[in-house]
C-alpha cells in the first residue's frame, strides 16, 4: 500500500482533480514499469508470525534494512513504518499484517525492475537472517489464523480495521493474510488510457489465473487456487471489482473522477494525525460538507490518498495499477510486469489485446471473474478453458516484448521472462495446483515444507 502524502494544496473543484489525473499523460519515450511486490515475514525457528516489536521484530528489521541502505525512514510519530529511497524513487511499507513490500523505482525495462527486485531480496536476506526471519512468496498466508496474525502500528490500518466488517465478511483476511505482486505502467493520453484500462480489466482474470498461489488457509487447503482473489469478491465491493463502467461510451478521466468521488473515504491526514472519516464520500469534503471536519476542504493529499483506498481489479491514479495476482516464487514476480508490459506497451499488442475482448459482455467478463479464483484456467469461457485465452494473451505479450527489443547486457530480450507462465499455460496448472499436489504427495498432508520451497 502506498505511502501516505501531505500535501496542503486546496482543492475545491471536480474539474482540478480531473486535470491533475490528465497530468499523468507522457510521451512513449517516458513510460516506466514499477513492480511492487509483497511478502509475508516468518520466524525461521517455528514458522510463525513476526510481531512488530522485540529485538527480533519487524522494527528491528526496518532499522537494519535502514542501516544497510541508507534510505530515509518513513515515520508514523516515533514510530517507523518504511524507508524511502529519495534518489531512485523505490520505498519499502508495511502492510497491516507485517507484509514487507517493495515499492519499486520506475524503471524503462523488465531487465532492470527483474534485477531490482533480485538485489531487495538479497539485502532483506541479509539483514533478515541473523534476525531468524525469513521471507514467504505467497498470495497468502497459509499457516496461522487471523487473531495470531500481529497488526501493524499504523493510524490508517485501525480506521480500516474499524470498517472493514461493516461492508464485507473478508476486508480483514484482504488487510492481514494476503500477499500481491502488481505493476504500474503508463498511458500517453486519455485515449491511450482508455485502451489499456478496458484491456487490463478484461484481462485481469486471465492474470488471476496464471499467478494463483494462495490454496492454503490455516494449514489446509481451502477449496480455492487463488483465495487471495476470491477475498476481494467480499471486501468491500464499492471500492472494488470489474468496473464495468470503464467500458461504456464517454469512458475518461472524468467518469472515473466520478467514481472516486462517490467511493466512500476511510481518513483525511492531518499532520501525523488521522481523522476517521469512514462513510463519507469525497464529493462532500470537496464541498465543504464533511460533518467529520466542519468547514475543511480537500487538499491535494487528500485525493492522492482517497485514491490509494480504492481497490478495483486496474486502479487508475497518474498511472494504472494491474492489482489481480498473487505474490509468488521469485521468477513470478518477474512473469507478472513482463506479461504486462508486452501487452500494453506495443501498440501492436495492444490493439490485438483489444480485438480480443471488446465483443465481451459485462456479464461475460463478471462471470470469468468470478470463477477464476477456484478453478483458474480451467475456468469456462464460451466454450473453451480460460488457459486458451491465457495462451493468446501470452502470444502477444510474447510478441509485444520481442517488438520492443530491450536488450540485457547478453543480448537477451525481455521474452524469457515470460517462461513460468509459458509452462503454466503448456500444463494448463496454476502455481497452486503444484502446490497442492505436494501437500498431498511429499508433504505429507502439512504446510510446513512451504516455508522451505516459498521461502525467498
Amino acid at each position: 500500500m502506498a505511502r501516505d502524502t501531505l500535501d496542503a494544496t486546496p482543492i475545491s473543484s471536480r474539474d482540478e482533480l480531473v486535470d491533475w489525473m490528465e497530468k499523468g499523460n507522457k510521451p512513449q519515450s517516458a513510460f516506466r514499469i514499477g513492480t511492487e511486490h509483497e511478502k509475508i515475514p516468518f520466524t525461521l525457528s517455528r514458522h510463525e508470525p513476526v510481531p512488530y516489536e522485540g529485538p527480533k521484530g519487524i522494527r528491528a528489521l526496518l532499522e537494519g534494512m535502514r542501516m544497510l541502505l541508507g534510505w530515509e525512514p518513513i515515520m508514523e510519530g516515533s514510530t517507523i513504518i518504511g524507508l524511502a529511497d529519495v534518489t531512485g524513487g523505490g520505498a519499502i511499507s508495511l502492510e497491516p499484517g507485517g507484509q514487507f513490500e517493495l515499492s519499486g523505482a520506475p524503471v524503462s525495462t523488465i531487465h532492470e525492475t527483474c534485477a531490482e527486485l533480485n538485489a531487495h531480496l538479497a539485502q532483506v536476506r541479509e539483514v533478515a537472517t541473523p534476525l531468524g526471519i525469513g521471507f514467504l512468496g505467497i498470495g497468502m498466508s497459509p499457516k496461522w489464523s487471523r487473531s495470531e496474525t500481529p497488526v501493524m502500528p499504523k493510524g490508517r490500518y485501525k480506521i480500516m480495521s474499524n470498517y472493514m466488517p461493516k461492508v464485507g465478511t473478508l476486508g480483514l483476511d484482504m488487510m492481514f493474510r494476503t500477499c500481491t505482486v502488481q505493476v504500474n505502467l503508463d498511458f500517453s493520453s486519455e485515449a491511450d488510457m482508455v485502451k489499456k484500462m478496458r484491456v487490463g480489466l478484461a484481462l485481469q482474470p486471465i492474470a488471476t489465473a496464471l499467478f494463483a498461489n494462495s490454496p492454503f488457509t490455516e494449514g489446509k487447503p481451502n477449496g480455492f487456487l487463488s483465495f487471495r482473489s476470491e477475498i476481494w469478491r467480499d471486501t468491500d465491493n464499492a471500492r472494488s471489482g470489474m468496473l464495468p463502467f470503464a467500458f461504456e461510451d464517454g469512458f475518461g478521466f472524468e467518469r472515473y473522477v466520478d467514481y472516486a468521488l462517490d467511493v466512500p473515504m476511510y481518513f483525511v491526514k492531518r499532520g501525523d494525525a488521522y481523522v476517521d472519516v469512514a462513510g463519507s464520500s469525497f464529493r462532500d469534503l470537496l464541498a465543504g460538507r464533511n460533518p467529520m471536519l466542519p468547514g475543511e476542504t480537500a487538499t491535494l493529499s487528500d485525493w492522492v490518498n482517497h485514491l490509494s483506498t480504492i481497490f478495483p481489479e486496474v486502479r487508475l491514479k497518474r498511472f494504472l495499477e494491474m492489482r489481480g495476482a498473487d505474490a509468488g516464487p521469485w521468477a513470478t514476480l518477474c512473469a507478472l510486469p513482463a506479461f504486462w508490459a508486452g501487452l500494453l506497451y506495443d501498440q501492436e499488442s495492444l490493439d490485438a489485446a483489444w480485438d480480443l475482448v471488446k465483443d465481451w459482455t459485462a456479464e461475460e467478463r463478471q462471470q470469468l471473474r468470478d470463477d477464476v479464483p477456484r478453478l483458474a484456467l480451467a475456468a469456462p469461457f464460451r466454450g473453451a478453458p480460460a488457459r486458451e485465452l491465457a495462451r493468446r494473451a501470452l502470444a502477444l505479450s510474447n510478441e509485444g516484448l520481442r517488438r520492443r527489443a530491450r536488450l540485457d547486457r547478453k543480448g537477451r530480450d525481455e521474452t524469457h521472462f515470460l517462461q513460468p507462465l509459458e509452462e503454466a499455460v503448456l500444463t494448463g496448472r496454476s502455481p497452486a495446483e503444484l502446490l497442492l499436489e505436494h501437500y498431498r504427495t511429499d508433504w505429507n498432508g502439512s504446510v510446513e515444507p512451504a516455508f522451505t520451497t516459498l521461502a525467498y
